[in-house]
């Protein structure tokens, strides 16, 4: 090998080794960076015919495809069974048990005592007061259940309509990346960092729905839902949805509450459709399937505790048609200027309208007499007279098939559909808890892979190490190579 000869391939060395330094302190100064993925330095040697040395062919970004996409996978199964849980445990938290101070059963079981209690003594006032106090706060825990079942589902609505947004956004981001990358390519240029930001903006979105991203000429890439929506096919496709402020219990999807859109085409917004799988989906799940069933059922309960105190055969003073101990605030008066009983025809949203018929009864106003002389009763009657508190206590132990279709037909109380409804809320939870602890595992296992994939910073610095003596020995050459020539050029 000629003078000139070791000196290039010398001097390829040391170029190659700065270049190869330089990749690999980025790769440990990013070690912790999400989304970035390891580089290395691709290396051939010299084409036959020349001076031979080393040719730096490119950087490489190193990223398991496999592992990354079954990673985002795991994130929208993630994203989907976190919503359910969250939606689930708050309900459950609001609903609460027999234990918690002001919960539903707790309420239940109060009225029940209060009727029992002043059954024993219904000249007591002070126990008259109390029997209308738990009535109103019964209907009251009611009222705030149903409101909070309409504000999770305004919550749902507004997150799908940001969700749609960041989707929006994303994929034109992706279209513009798609360029640059493309041109990087066609230059011979490093496309490494492009490629770091198309991969953060994917996962960035990954939770809100399951992505399908296929490779494409010239690095670019396109991307699908796993339900089949093309977001991103040379040009970004544009998702559409119309947000709702307010949502009351009779409004549902295509009644008053949107769906998607793909390029103005309408498509399956429900969990079967294409975008099934998120957490957008669940969001579309806890709007219109899990918030109305639990509605629903707060419905029947309002409905059933209406229409059992509507029909007290023991109440002298009541009239087919009045309202009895609770009413319905929609119902109107009916021919006699009292409250109408409640109608099952408008059951939807009862929840929300269950109020404590204070024309009559309300506590402080001195009128709780009428719990035992008679809801429409002019004067107080005979004060040791119990049939009437009896007959309430009765009608909500007395196990009937139920009036509402919320429940079925097996005959119960009405205080066993309301601690059936709390235990299935309990379930519920129970149910959506267990579902997320298996997608959590599933995801921090996947993580982990990726993780394994990602910089190992001792294997980096050992590789440093390497290029640190590789650097020193053609230094070495370069210069026993100078002192060769001056000692031919002195001679």
């Amino acid at each position: 090998m000629s003078l000139s000869g070791a000196l290039y391939n010398a001097f390829s060395g040391l170029r190659a080794n700065t270049r190869a330094a330089n990749v690999v302190s980025t790769n440990i100064s990013n070690a912790t960076t999400e989304s970035y993925g390891r580089r290395s330095l691709e290396l051939s040697p010299g084409a036959a015919g020349t001076s031979g040395g080393v040719r730096i062919d490119g950087v490489v970004r190193n990223v398991d495809p496999v592992i990354l996409a079954d990673r985002r996978l795991s994130d929208a199964s993630h994203g989907y069974g976190n919503s359910l849980y969250a939606f689930s445990t708050r309900f459950e938290a609001a609903v609460g048990d027999s234990d918690t101070p002001g919960s539903l059963i707790s309420r239940t079981l109060a009225f029940e005592n209060a009727l029992l209690t002043a059954a024993s003594n219904p000249a007591s006032t002070q126990r008259l007061e109390i029997v209308a106090e738990s009535a109103d706060a019964l209907a009251d825990k009611l009222n705030v259940l149903s409101d909070g079942i309409q504000e999770a589902r305004e919550t749902a609505d507004r997150t799908i309509g940001m969700q749609v947004d960041r989707i929006n956004d994303t994929m034109r981001s992706l279209e513009r990346i798609n360029e640059r990358v493309r041109k990087a390519f066609n230059s011979g240029g490093d496309a490494s960092s492009l490629l770091d930001e198309r991969q953060r903006l994917l996962d960035g979105i990954s939770e809100i729905v399951p992505l399908r991203v296929v490779q494409r000429e010239q690095g670019q890439i396109s991307v699908y839902t796993r339900g089949g929506a093309t977001l991103l096919e040379m040009s970004a496709s544009e998702i559409g949805f119309t947000r709702t402020a307010f949502i009351t219990p009779d409004m549902g999807l295509g009644t008053g509450l949107s769906g998607l859109t793909l390029d103005g085409e309408p498509i399956v917004s429900t969990d079967r459709g294409m975008f099934a799988g998120g957490d957008m989906a669940a969001q579309f799940e806890i709007r219109d399937r899990l918030a109305p069933a639990r509605q629903a059922e707060l419905d029947g309960l309002a409905s059933e505790l209406m229409q059992r105190l509507d029909g007290i055969t023991a109440d002298a003073s009541l009239v087919a048609g009045d309202a009895g101990l609770f009413r319905d605030i929609n119902g109107g008066l009916s021919a006699g200027l009292n409250p109408a009983a409640f109608d099952p025809a408008n059951e939807v949203g009862a929840a929300q309208r269950i109020r404590l018929n204070t024309d009559q009864v309300a506590p402080g106003a001195g009128n709780s007499w009428r719990l035992r002389d008679g809801m429409y009763a002019g004067t107080a009657g005979n004060v040791g007279d119990a049939t009437l508190i009896q007959a309430i206590a009765n009608a909500l132990t007395d196990i009937a098939p139920p009036a509402t279709t919320a429940f079925g037909t097996k005959p119960t109380s009405l205080t066993g559909l309301f601690g059936d409804f709390t235990g299935s809320v309990a379930g519920g939870r129970v149910s959506a808890e267990n579902e997320l602890s298996f997608l959590v595992s599933q995801q921090t296992a996947m993580k982990e892979l990726e993780l394994n994939q990602g910089v190992d910073t001792d294997a980096e610095l050992q590789r440093l190490m390497q290029i640190e003596q590789n650097y020193a020995a053609n230094a070495k050459v370069m210069s026993t190579v100078d002192e060769l020539m001056e000692r031919l050029l002195s001679i």
